[in-house]
């Protein structure tokens, strides 16, 4: 299960009076005798003078304790190859070899002969290499110490683990593994996130903590945000239905009062106690207590937004881009994934003009008017007030407009004056948002723009952003927000971009599809098995012969299918290539200084893109087709 809430809610608060590390004022906390528990506080901290790997094998000391035991007893049971001493009394024999077995039960009911392998393999699924089991804790980072003790509470597997942002300092590989750990962890997990595309992998239930209350929300994440906005729609129904009736409550009460007559009166003031009594529903949470804005373009685009061609970027010695290409049309939101260090920011600065470039060429289409939202929020003069901000970027603007729209991201009152280097890394978020809502651009570059936003801001800005007609191209680690804007994914990886169409699932599925296509080539079903040992199916007997045949016809089919569908990616990839490599060569004086080959390329490219439609249409119906094969 999943505790959730707004920051300062109390969730850290909860996890430590449940572990014991911190006093509760009220209540009672009750753990059955015997439970073993385990916490993982958001600033785990190791000091010991171990290595890494001896760290993580002392995390179950009852194992070793009774590997010793075991080695103890069976030297005294045997004597050169095992044995049993001619000396030893049978009876005394036969004790201790009742010990043994007894102690040698609860060795294996601990999996103690397979402990090692686990130790090693949750070491490797945090990151940590082989060569790396022999540094000393010391030399560590606070990450690394922190993904280590997190390691060690993996392999004690207690029967209530509690886990406080357990994603912090973990890559997207060591978080995707986490992942498929705990999913299959068959005992008590709470664990406390940010991370919303990890709490619909691991968690089935989902604890609201608000205004001091916990509510009990039977699904993962997503499960809890559709709820919660059900419930809160429906408790803004009945807020808005009893303040109506008591505004008709409180005419009638004047309108009879304003008679004079004694009878009316006495009516009025019958009307005013029932009015007192009255339960009042506490008014819920709306857009009032959240941001609030919409991103709108000035302009519209042209179809064709960007093309790059035959970029290249190094720094130093070391090369991030070797001869990439790509193109985004008009209204495609595009997420950029890689690993750390492949050059995805580096690519929102070319395109913006932040860093030269230094091999190829960018092309920006007709009426694009790129906006661009810099993670480390360097476009913000930290000297300055939030007023002066906008008003000195927007000179246009009267002092009312300025805070009228300060408001709408939740700055009012004195709020404004504040100087941006006074701000949280939260607010410096808000209020570069506030900017490119103000830049009314059609074109969106977004580095990171959920760091440091709560839940409830990063579902209006998913929202905000699934309604923007412009184009959008953006980076961020956090996968469920990729899940809920992407219309398309672009892994950077090796200096190259792989296109995949749809959004992060999508991307995955693909990409484990092709790892799988690698691998076999040759698939026998739907779901991708092989009979054991690679060999031919048995021969079916003869009452399934007709299924087996209509299997066969299914899978010959669906292969067929999948062929056209990865020819048909291609396809739109290359033909997306030809027409940004056309731009390039729209843009060389040689060529838009002359009319004749200007219209020869225009031809070619209207060409293109009539191709372009019919491949995407093919595409869409391919992938139905391939998904209603599945589900059959």
């Amino acid at each position: 299960m999943s505790i959730v809430g707004i920051n300062g809610a109390g969730k850290s608060t909860l996890l430590k009076v449940i572990a014991g590390e911190l006093e509760k004022t009220g209540g009672t906390v009750t753990i059955p005798g015997g439970t073993t528990l385990g916490y993982l506080s958001q600033n785990a901290f190791l000091d010991t003078d171990r290595t890494l790997y001896e760290e993580m094998l002392h995390a179950n000391e009852e194992i070793l304790e009774l590997e010793d035991a075991l080695r103890e007893m069976e030297s005294s049971l045997g004597g050169e190859g095992n044995v049993p001493s001619r000396t030893m009394d049978m009876e005394l024999l036969e004790k201790r070899t009742h010990e043994y077995a007894t102690l040698r039960h609860q060795y294996e009911d601990l999996d103690g002969y397979s402990y090692r392998s686990l130790v090693k393999g949750v070491l490797n699924g945090l990151g940590f290499y082989e060569e790396d089991y022999g540094r000393k804790l010391e030399t560590l980072s606070g990450g690394q110490k922190t993904r280590l003790a997190l390691g060690r509470l993996l392999v004690r597997t207690p029967d209530l683990l509690l886990l406080d942002e357990p994603t912090n300092h973990l890559d997207i590989d060591a978080t995707r593994w986490l992942e498929g750990f705990l999913s299959g962890y068959r005992k008590t997990l709470v664990v406390v996130s940010h991370d919303r595309y990890f709490l619909d992998q691991v968690t089935r239930k989902t604890i609201e903590i608000e205004h001091g209350a916990a509510k009990v929300y039977s699904g993962n994440y997503s499960f809890y945000a559709a709820a919660k906005a059900h419930d809160q729609e429906i408790a803004l129904k009945h807020y808005s239905n009893q303040q109506k009736e008591i505004r008709r409550q409180q005419d009638s009460i004047r309108e009879l009062k304003g008679r004079g007559m004694e009878k009316f009166v006495r009516r009025a003031q019958s009307k005013e106690k029932a009015l007192d009594k009255m339960a009042l529903v506490d008014r819920p949470q709306t857009l009032d207590d959240t941001m609030r804005f919409r991103l709108t373009p000035r302009l519209e685009s042209g179809q064709d937004v960007l093309a790059i061609s035959g970029l290249g970027h190094a720094f130093d010695r070391l090369e991030l881009f070797t001869d990439m290409s790509l193109s985004i049309r008009k209204g495609e939101r595009v997420a950029l994934v890689g690993a750390n260090g492949t050059g995805k920011s580096t690519l929102l600065k070319l395109l913006t003009s932040h860093i030269p470039v230094q091999k190829g060429s960018i092309y920006f289409g007709t009426n694009v008017h790129v906006a661009y939202y810099d993670q480390e929020h360097q476009q913000l003069d930290s000297t300055k007030t939030l007023m002066d901000e906008i008003h000195d970027t927007y000179p246009g603007m009267t002092n009312t407009e300025v805070r009228n729209t300060l408001a709408a991201f939740l700055f009012t009152g004195d709020d404004v004056f504040k100087t941006v280097d006074s701000l949280s890394g939260g607010e410096k978020g808000r209020l570069t948002l506030c900017k490119l809502m103000l830049s009314k651009g059609n074109f969106l570059l977004l580095d990171e723009p959920t760091n440091h936003l709560d839940m409830v801001s990063k579902g209006v800005l998913e929202q905000v952003l699934c309604s923007y007609t412009g184009t959008l191209l953006f980076i961020s680690h956090d996968r469920y927000f990729i899940n809920q804007v992407a219309t398309k994914v672009l892994e950077l990886e090796n200096g190259r971009f792989t296109e995949y169409l749809g959004n992060y699932d999508a991307y995955l599925e693909k990409k484990r599809q092709l790892q799988k296509d690698r691998e076999d080539p040759d698939l026998l079903d739907f779901s991708g098995s092989k009979p054991a040992g690679g060999g031919s199916p048995p021969e079916p007997a003869s009452n399934t012969k007709e299924a087996w045949l209509r299997q066969k016809e299914a899978e010959t089919k669906r292969r067929r299918l999948k062929n056209r569908f990865l020819q048909v990616e291609e396809a739109i990839q290359e033909t997306e290539g030809k027409m940004a490599a056309i731009d390039s060569q729209l843009c060389l004086e040689e060529v838009y200084t002359s009319y004749q080959k200007t219209q020869e390329l225009n031809k070619e490219k209207e060409e293109l893109s009539l191709l372009l439609e019919e491949l995407y249409g093919e595409w869409s119906d391919l992938e139905d087709e391939m998904e209603a094969g599945e589900r059959s």
